[in-house]
């Protein structure tokens, strides 16, 4: 009875469904050239734009053993198994059931899934990482590698080939799967393009996201299940290239209920990736960002998610735009709760809790590298900002060339006495910062305006 219910489950009944949300959303306004608007979609063979809201689609379920499951295995091959039947078939559910899945490659995620766990009870984790040097030159046409030592590596595995640039000096980052073998020779899913040369230093270790995709991946649903990183295990790998979860060129992922935990870098990571949802997850003690949209990614909604006890809570990177950050907990991260820089613009951070932050609540980054590359015309309002920083410290943290910020009805509150604590500082050369109707409590200067030399207690 388990089995059937599981497998009969239709999952686009909710929101954000596999493609079929913008289509829906669009018939309901009509086209802007007049064109009536589809009010009763119909599936019409290569019509991708307009579809039903079916009741159910496929679900497969995966487990540690064949009594309620349809395949049977603890890697990351059954899983990926599961979600190319169901994408195969036009979009589906991959039910995990409880146990722990340790994997030697990503999960690659296709378009129109849904990867949905059992809670607390579904595991996604790692190998350890293992590093060795590589035994020969490899040109950037190549596409094999020879090890020094080939002991735990296997064909399948997922690794990260490091080495600098022998030209320049530059680090060289290269992700790639272990295809083929003989002996200490691996052929790679894909050719180097860079230059491996053995006085680069070469390495080749068993390293990768938990959870990833191919570019132009669209319409994926994460949810109810735990990825940890097993940080005290694998060496440093940052959120440019991994995480619990790495996306890249990608469009409209939503996580759910997910834990992303001790990862060795980021603990959610995506770049150039628009109209991501993350809601009621929990990214704790990852060595880096808890939560980093990435370059370029556009309209993230950020809500009622936990970021405790990394690096940085939430990281907006370069030119993230028209996001909101609502009803989040950030709390006890390293350095700052909250960083926004280059070219991050007409972002809403609101209605979050911001407290014990190991350097600053909310950081605005400078930017002097280009004409204009601040983080201007953001809204903050409604937050409350709690014991930042030592007895220096500052809640919020204006720096450089910013302007248009507006900052309204925060509460911004320091706890263990004034010692030479700051609430809000502006910089010299930032302009047009609104503060409307702010409460300050318990700091030496509230508000240290450097564009007039002068401070407010």
């Amino acid at each position: 009875m388990r089995r059937a219910s599981l497998n009969r489950r239709g999952f686009l009944g909710r929101t954000l469904v596999l493609g079929t949300s913008a289509a829906l959303a669009g018939s309901a306004r009509g086209d802007e050239d007049g064109r009536p608007p589809v009010t009763d979609p119909k599936a019409i063979d290569g019509d991708d734009r307009f579809e039903p809201r079916w009741d159910e689609r496929l679900t497969v379920t995966v487990g540690l053993d064949g009594r309620d499951a349809d395949l049977t295995g603890r890697d990351d091959k059954v899983i990926q198994a599961a979600l190319g039947y169901v994408a195969r078939l036009g979009g589906g559910t991959v039910q995990l059931l409880p146990g722990t899945f340790t994997l030697r490659h990503p999960v690659v995620l296709p378009s129109r899934v849904r990867l949905k766990g059992s809670g607390s009870e579904t595991i996604l984790t790692k190998i350890p990482s293992n590093a060795v040097t590589l035994a020969d030159d490899s040109d950037w046409y190549d596409r094999e590698i020879t090890l020094t030592d080939a002991k735990g590596f296997r064909v399948g595995d997922g690794v990260v080939l490091r080495a600098k640039n022998a030209h320049n000096g530059s680090p060289l980052i290269l992700k790639r799967t272990l295809v083929g073998r003989s002996g200490n020779r691996f052929r790679l899913d894909s050719g180097l393009r860079e230059n491996l040369w053995l006085s680069g230093k070469p390495t080749c270790s068993s390293m990768f996201p938990l959870l990833t995709a191919a570019e132009r991946t669209a319409d994926v649903v994460i949810e109810d299940l735990v990825l940890d990183g097993d940080k005290a295990n694998n060496e440093h790998l940052d959120g440019n290239y991994a995480g619990c979860v790495f996306l890249q060129d990608c469009n409209r992922f939503t996580f759910r209920n997910v834990e992303a935990r001790n990862y060795n870098g980021d603990g959610i990571s995506f770049q150039i990736t628009h109209d991501v949802r993350v809601e009621n997850c929990y990214s704790h003690d990852n060595a880096d960002l808890g939560l980093h949209p990435g370059s370029g990614s556009q309209r993230p909604l950020i809500r009622n998610n936990r970021l405790d006890r990394n690096t940085i809570g939430l990281f907006w990177c370069w030119g993230v735009r028209y996001g909101l950050a609502e009803k989040n907990r950030i709390d006890g991260n390293r350095s700052d709760g909250v960083s926004i820089g280059h070219h991050d613009t007409d972002n809403v951070i609101r209605d979050n809790e911001i407290l014990n932050s190991g350097q600053v609540g909310i950081l605005f980054r400078d930017e002097a590298r280009g004409k204009d590359f601040w983080p201007n015309r953001n809204t903050v309002e409604s937050n409350r900002i709690v014991n930042s920083g030592d007895d220096r410290g500052v809640a919020i943290d204006i720096l450089g060339k910013v302007h248009d910020l507006r900052f309204r009805n925060n509460t911004i509150r320091e706890m263990r006495g004034p010692a030479q604590r700051t609430g809000l500082r502006i910089s010299a050369e930032a302009r047009d910062i609104t503060l409307v109707d702010n409460r300050f409590e318990g700091f030496a200067s509230e508000v240290v305006d450097l564009r007039q030399g002068k401070s407010s207690t």
